[in-house]
């Protein structure tokens, strides 16, 4: 097969175009394109009325050596690279080399899902432990919170099968370094169980919240099927670990909420960035654990129609370019940096809390993307030398500004809000715009200047109004904050070894994903599982 990159063609072109447009590069006959399939298709909208699609595609032709050969000065010509993935070899020892010890896994977001399933896959029969419930379960959970403000701290965005990925745009890209072709794994893994084969060649796939939960589901039943065991409503109130005199440990079992214990040397912790409980726990248990850099803000809503206009002019509402969305910096005076961060074409502002009192936000799409507001996080960029000297202490602060937003929206899960024209000019919003909030249960306008750090609340003040020149219209005044943005990503990592990716001082210990600070978002998270079910596998090998 042949890999051709940089094929570029009209927005409007016609179907036969790209296989002519093959043809064309490649100085062959149409008797010698054997076959044809798109790897990626992406756009360009820099110039909004002639927007360009832009394809590579994989190719099989008579002759191959003879076309590589004519075309060796052509840069976006060659062989198509090996994306499919190739077990460990020590996993594959390993999964004929049954000791009675099985892996642990605790959490089913998307790093624990591909953890399990991985080592499902090569024979290893992990168990699943997952504080929350079964996806559908937990939806309901989720719909009442939203609906009747009644709070299930173990069955909510944050807690349950399938992670916070569930209630997102359920974006399927990321920027992360990927050599070995692990996110390939994850799409198809994803097409399998019943996402769309376009999530395989569009430039920034995503699925959406109903679709999400069918799929989670289907991958229960593959890892059941391959010996994996789930237990849901399954805490892990502690973990066992043999320590010696210089601090060095080795894990020994886990302990759930009811007192069960579950004997495993070999334990995956891929807990989300929620799970405050579990840090502390583990931070008392001696495992090494710092603090790191996470943002904080508030979810923006503009209407979707300003936002299409602006990214594609003429060619808004085209269904090759869906809803549009958008990404954005701004570095403010006094040092910090504002940027969008999560941003949910078409989609709704969500209630994110885990903890009774508090409130936080998060932002979600369908798979159409077709609500009228879109939304995104904007948000600042902090640091541990922010507050105090604890690997902790991000967390008190996350907990700091969740109850204050709690107060500030009338102490009834109602999220604070204010018009962004009157946030940049310091006065309370009284009445809403020409924006209607989609947060449920309900957003309480009020003045947002107390909600986060003064630090924060400046430079904001700063970006909304500089970030008009990059989308024209963005500095709408009736835009709609709603806060607070706090859950962006974990506040602590629990450092691992480069090597075996085990904890620093605590031997069998893996943690994985975005809780223990290795990744964000969900792609980025399955591939980080894929990665640690590798090094479980090599750990567990005779």
């Amino acid at each position: 097969m042949l890999r051709i990159n940089e094929l570029k063609l009209p927005l409007d072109h016609a179907e036969t175009a790209l296989r002519a447009s093959v043809l064309t590069r490649l100085g062959v006959d149409d008797s010698d394109l054997l076959a044809l399939s798109i790897y990626k298709r992406s756009y360009d909208a820099r110039k909004k009325s002639a927007i360009v699609l832009i394809y590579s595609v994989d190719v099989s032709v008579r002759d191959e050596a003879a076309v590589l050969a004519r075309l060796k000065a052509d840069a976006h010509v060659g062989p198509s690279p090996d994306t499919s993935y190739q077990f460990v070899a020590g996993g594959l020892q390993a999964a004929g080399h049954h000791t009675g010890e099985r892996p642990v896994v605790v959490g089913t977001g998307p790093c624990g899902l591909f953890v399990a399933l991985v080592l499902a896959q090569m024979g290893l029969r992990p168990i699943i432990l997952e504080r929350g419930k079964q996806v559908r379960e937990r939806t309901v959970d989720t719909f009442g919170f939203w609906r009747k403000r009644v709070l299930n701290p173990e069955s909510n965005v944050q807690f349950g099968e399938g992670g916070a990925g569930t209630f997102s745009d359920g974006k399927l890209y990321s920027q992360i370094k990927d050599p070995k072709h692990y996110g390939r794994k994850v799409l198809m893994e994803f097409v399998k169980a019943g996402a769309p084969e376009e999530i395989l060649y569009v430039s920034k796939p995503h699925i959406g919240t109903f679709r999400l939960v069918k799929m989670v589901e289907q991958m229960r039943e593959t890892i059941t099927a391959l010996g994996g065991e789930y237990r849901f409503s399954s805490k892990v109130s502690d973990v066992e670990i043999e320590r010696d005199s210089s601090g060095n440990g080795q894990v020994r079992g886990v302990v759930l909420a009811d007192g069960e214990r579950i004997a495993t040397r070999h334990l995956v912790l891929a807990i989300g960035h929620s799970a405050r409980d579990t840090f502390e726990m583990l931070y008392e248990r001696g495992v090494y654990i710092e603090a790191k850099p996470f943002s904080i803000g508030f979810r923006v809503e503009h209407p979707q129609s300003l936002i299409d206009t602006c990214r594609f002019g003429p060619n808004a509402g085209n269904k090759i370019l869906g809803a549009a969305d958008y990404k954005l910096v701004h570095h403010a005076a006094n040092g910090r940096s504002v940027y969008s961060f999560c941003m949910c074409p078409g989609g709704t502002v969500v209630a994110a809390a885990s903890e009774p009192g508090r409130v936080v936000t998060n932002g979600m799409s369908q798979y159409s993307r077709n609500e009228r507001n879109a939304n995104s996080a904007i948000v600042v960029g902090i640091t541990p030398s922010d507050y105090p000297d604890h690997p902790l202490a991000g967390i008190a602060l996350q907990r700091r500004l969740e109850e204050g937003a709690f107060a500030l929206g009338g102490g009834t899960y109602d999220a604070p809000g204010q018009l962004m024209g009157d946030f940049v000019a310091g006065r309370a919003s009284t009445a809403f715009g020409s924006v209607a909030p989609s947060y449920t249960p309900g957003v309480h306008l009020t003045d947002l200047a107390s909600a986060l750090p003064a630090y924060a609340i400046e430079a904001m003040r700063e970006a909304f109004p500089a970030f008009d020149k990059q989308i024209k219209g963005y500095f709408h005044p009736d835009a709609l904050l709603t806060g607070v943005e706090t859950r962006t990503s974990s506040p602590i990592r629990i450092k691992r070894r480069d090597d075996d990716l085990q904890s620093l001082n605590t031997r069998g210990l893996f943690p994985a994903g975005e809780g223990a600070g290795y990744a964000g978002g969900i792609l980025s998270a399955a591939v980080d599982g894929i990665k640690v079910a590798e090094a479980v596998a090599l750990a567990m090998a005779p």
